[in-house]
This record gives C-alpha cells, structure tokens and sequence, in this order.
C-alpha cells in the first residue's frame, strides 16, 4: 500500500467512525450522555471528551505542529456537558484532522517523536489514533444500544 492510500482510508476511517458517534449519541437523552454503570467506567460524554483530547495531541499537535495543552484528568472526570455542543467539538477535530493526515508526506509518515512519552513515528500516530477512535465508537455505540434498546440502522 502506498503513502497516500493508507493517508486517504485513515482520514476516511475517522470519518465513519465520527458519523456512527453522532448516531449513536443522537438517540441519547441529555441525561444518558453522562450516564455511566459504576465510578470505574466512562460515560458517552466522557468519551467523546476524551476523543477530542486525544486526536488533538497526536495529531493536530503531534503531526500538525498546532499548540495544545492537554488536560486528559478532566475528559475523565467531567460530569456534564451539552450533546450537541460535545458532537460538534468532535465534528469539528476529525475534519481537522482529517485535513492533516492527508497532507503528510512521506518524511512526516518516517519522522520520530514523542506522544506521551512514547517514541512513535508518524505512520504509527496515524494508525493509533484510528486505532484509538475504532475502540471508542463501538463502547458508544454499545452504551447507545444498552440505554435505548435499539440498533444503529434506520427504522
């Protein structure tokens, strides 16, 4: 596989990934965002806060070069926070990042650095954070479908 194909199903993942987040959230009631079973779990909410935080550092900042301070203890602990406020903050993260992935060349894709302490080149920043935001769609859309009683499809 060439540089600009795994580049183009990257960005292409993270898109589907967040239009199945929207659906599954969209059927949750404001109050079911920040739901959770136990203290040791995440809710929906937390989830997508997390997400934003997390695509932002390793990509955005990481691969990106744009400035940003991380505060993953609040994406854990933050008990409320609008839906549709939330989705659009995600929305608005993958299309940057989106846009970053696919401007890579093949020297960011070889070049090292380090994310979170970890010494990681670019191919796999871009592979974790798919990688990453796959684990966390399907918890979403399994606490959507636990709180709703109804599958992702239409109807």
């Amino acid at each position: 596989m060439n540089d600009q194909r795994f580049l183009e199903l990257s960005a292409s993942y993270l898109g589907d990934y967040a239009a199945n987040i929207r659906k599954s959230t969209e059927r949750l009631s404001e109050e079911e965002l920040w739901w959770r079973p136990n203290e040791a779990s995440n809710s929906v909410g937390n989830l997508l806060l997390h997400l934003c935080g997390n695509l932002s550092e390793w990509v955005l900042s990481a691969l990106g070069g744009v400035a940003y301070a991380r505060h993953r203890d609040r994406e854990f602990s933050a008990r409320e926070g609008g839906k549709a406020g939330l989705l659009s903050r995600l929305e608005e993260v993958v299309t940057s990042c989106q846009g970053v992935i696919r401007s890579l060349t093949a020297e960011q894709l070889t070049a090292r650095r380090q994310i979170r302490g970890d010494d990681v080149d670019g191919v796999e920043a871009v592979y974790h954070v798919v990688e990453h935001m796959s684990y966390h769609t399907g918890q979403i859309a399994f606490v959507s479908k636990q709180l709703s009683a109804r599958g992702l499809s239409p109807g």
